[in-house]
């Protein structure tokens, strides 16, 4: 079960490890992106923190979390994990709390959200490298998913590195791109590592 408050918490900490390891995520989007991937995120989920005031449902708190991505994040991240977040809000609904299948439900929506938007799928060594074994892992698992998930994130972003990119701004490096982490993809594991501190 996942109330309100343990949702705001996830944002929280997300916004945290984002800060934490923004110049790491620059670091890895330098060698085969623009080199803003931490800046913009950062930028992003400060934006976000100051501004979901006291939200009443879980709707409202993620369409002001999605459009605050939208239009304050440069790059693809911020349509992306806009959309994402987009997706999820509208899903769960006008509620203060969800249970395990209905947090699952909202994550795949938001995973559908990127799909239909980024275009890409496993192994194109993006954020969906890291998204979808997550969510995989939290419908198998037995008990604890957020725990599960973070772990299958956190091997997924780890497969990106040997990785020919087929999409976006790395894709343009072609066999240059192996060798190096997927930005998308560890920011990724940081939502599902925020997500696991906050329902554990």
């Amino acid at each position: 079960m996942a109330s309100l408050e343990q949702l705001v918490d996830w944002l929280t900490r997300f916004r945290d490890l984002v800060n934490e390891k923004q110049a790491y995520l620059t670091e890895l989007d330098s060698a085969i992106g623009d080199a803003d991937h931490g800046s913009n995120m950062a930028r992003g989920m400060n934006a976000v923190i100051d501004k979901i005031g006291s939200p009443a449902t879980i709707d409202e708190l993620f369409k002001t979390v999605g459009m605050t991505l939208v239009t304050s994040v440069g790059g693809a991240s911020g349509p992306l994990y806009g959309t994402f977040f987009l997706r999820f809000g509208t899903t769960a609904g006008a509620v203060t709390s969800l249970d395990d299948a209905e947090l699952s439900a909202a994550l795949r929506a938001g995973l559908s959200g990127v799909l239909a938007r980024g275009k890409a799928e496993v192994g194109d060594k993006t954020m969906l490298d890291a998204l979808v074994p997550a969510l995989d892992a939290w419908d198998a698992a037995d008990s604890s998913p957020w725990d599960a998930a973070f772990a299958a994130a956190s091997t997924g972003r780890d497969a990106t590195e040997p990785l020919v990119a087929r999409k976006g701004r790395a894709s343009y490096l072609g066999d240059r791109s192996a060798g190096h982490l997927d930005p998308g993809a560890t920011s990724t594991a940081l939502l599902f590592e925020a997500l696991a501190g906050a329902l554990a």
